[in-house]
């Protein structure tokens, strides 16, 4: 304040000399006359002004040793300092360590700066750019920053950006000392689930010194944000619990194809869906400049390769065990330990990162504290786009009819000419294929490594089994319906324990309808 009041009663100069005098004042042993300075250079329009407040944040404004010269200084490999004048911005050479002087800044003063650049992005082009200068002001606490939260309010036109000033007055007004207006600003405040709302009110319920009203407007407050925050929580829980599902059905909808034509137990789909999520790690390597568009090239070809294998599988083990479900069973457990080995001959058993687009990162707000995250947002889509396309292949194609007419009876499709090894070649091919789809959207939730299917193949089979073996219908309700369960489950009983818990459920369920939710129909079934 001193500083200020010095300023204000010399006599007039130019805004370059104000400029160059308030940068000047930052070479002080007082945080306080720091702090005076740095809010002084906030308020100007000089070109330099926002350069010196970030470099001053970042810890990169200097002294030049033996001079009163303010610069900003950038570390050299070589060690030394390479130092430009912060009021000119004309390079001044290269010093040694010892050639400079460090101007320190503490937190409370980091804190200040920041609302402070903040507050000099209000007026920024882009709106987005606008909210996040509000949340800064809101994060610096700097009471001295209302005014300009007033002033832009009475200027802006974006409704996001006007709801977010909006929310950052009533936040600096709960610190107010005047009665009626901090009652106003708790009574506006009990739908705001800011971090920071939530933190003041808890503080002035808990004040004994305050007025016996304001207490109990602030604790009635925080029982509605409360009940707020449980539904919000609940329908959170309801999203993750159908993002899980859509995992568990494009894991299991290849399964539940060809366990239900075939009436194979395949225990290698998990390494099926493995070989996915390595293709979109290979693709992302092999095209690293187009990291954006990976996941539409990997999908094609995590189809293909993993639908290849797939078929190779089936001609060089699985058509000799036919009507054999335990032999089955054994040889591609074999075939999985194979295919794991050979993922790890080829990657090593690390695992493995794969980048996630810019497109299916973030979150979308839906409400103040009620977001979802673009990439299970998107999973979930892409899990009902393959479960519709899947869908319109059994209904609308030739092999589609053939598949149906196999799973109703095989013997009486063989006697109407249909080329039952072809239908299973195809069948088995098409269900790999899925699987290998199914692996490049849990590349987006998990790391790559050679045991990323094992920890759905039983999961895979539950929800087969559950839904109705070869039914797709029975395959989606029970996928999205086992992780809704096991997401509400998890919070009170454990992750552990809800599948548990899951297993026990489907084991009692299978015994009242050993054919699950959508069984079969056809003769061969009911023989």
């Amino acid at each position: 304040m001193v500083l200020a009041l010095g300023l204000l009663m010399s006599p007039p100069v130019s805004a370059d000399d104000a400029f160059s005098a308030a940068v000047k004042s930052l070479n002080t042993r007082s945080f306080a006359e720091k702090s005076s300075a740095a809010t002084l250079i906030a308020g100007m329009t000089h070109p330099r002004a926002g350069v010196v407040l970030e470099a001053m944040l970042t810890g990169n404004l200097y002294t030049k040793r033996r001079s009163d010269i303010v610069v900003i200084a950038s570390a050299l490999d070589q060690g030394g300092y390479r130092l430009v004048d912060a009021i000119s911005g004309e390079a001044l050479g290269d010093v040694g360590r010892r050639g400079a002087k460090k101007i320190s800044v503490n937190n409370g003063l980091r804190k200040q700066l920041r609302g402070l650049i903040a507050g000099r992005q209000l007026n920024h082009a882009d709106f987005q750019d606008r909210i996040e200068a509000v949340e800064a002001i809101v994060v610096s606490g700097d009471i001295q920053l209302r005014p300009l939260l007033v002033s832009r309010r009475q200027l802006e036109q974006e409704v996001a950006v006007l709801e977010a000033l909006d929310n950052a007055l009533v936040i600096f007004d709960l610190d107010v000392g005047n009665g009626a207006v901090r009652l106003a600003a708790i009574q506006a405040s009990a739908n705001n689930l800011h971090p920071t709302v939530r933190t003041k009110l808890t503080n002035i319920a808990s004040d004994q010194s305050l007025d016996p009203e304001i207490r109990g407007a602030a604790n009635q407050a925080l029982l509605e944000l409360e009940a707020l925050a449980n539904q919000y929580q609940i329908v959170e829980t309801f999203f993750f619990g159908l993002s899980l599902g859509s995992i568990l059905v494009l894991a299991a909808i290849g399964l539940s194809i060809t366990f239900g034509v075939m009436g194979v137990i395949n225990m290698a789909h998990g390494e099926l869906i493995m070989i996915g999520a390595y293709i979109t790690y290979v693709v992302q390597i092999l095209f690293p400049d187009i990291i954006e568009y990976s996941l539409l090239i990997a999908v094609p070809a995590a189809f293909c390769v993993s639908g290849i294998v797939g078929i190779m599988i089936e001609r060089s083990v699985i058509q000799f065990l036919y009507g054999r479900p335990l032999e089955t069973l054994l040889a591609t457990f074999g075939v999985s330990l194979i295919l794991q080995q050979a993922v790890r001959s080829l990657f090593s058993p690390l695992n493995r990162a794969v980048l996630t687009p810019e497109w299916m990162s973030g979150s979308l707000e839906i409400a103040q504290g009620l977001s979802i995250t673009y990439n299970r947002l998107y999973i979930f889509f892409f899990a009902l786009l393959v479960f519709a396309a899947l869908l319109l292949i059994l209904q609308r194609t030739r092999l589609g009819l053939e598949v149906r007419a196999v799973t109703q009876n095989r013997s009486m499709a063989k006697a109407m000419g249909i080329r039952s090894a072809r239908v299973d070649i195809m069948t088995f091919g098409l269900g790999a294929g899925i699987a290998g789809v199914a692996g490049v959207a849990l590349s987006q939730l998990t790391n790559v490594g050679p045991n990323l299917g094992q920890g759905y193949i039983v999961d895979s089979f539950m929800v087969v089994v559950f839904g109705g073996v070869g039914n797709l219908w029975g395959t989606l309700v029970a996928g999205l319906s086992l992780g809704v369960v096991n997401k509400f489950i998890e919070p009170v009983a454990g992750a552990v324990v809800a599948k548990i818990l899951v297993l026990i459920f489907i084991i009692l369920f299978i015994q009242k309808r050993p054919r699950g939710l959508f069984p079969q129909k056809g003769r061969a079934v009911e023989d």
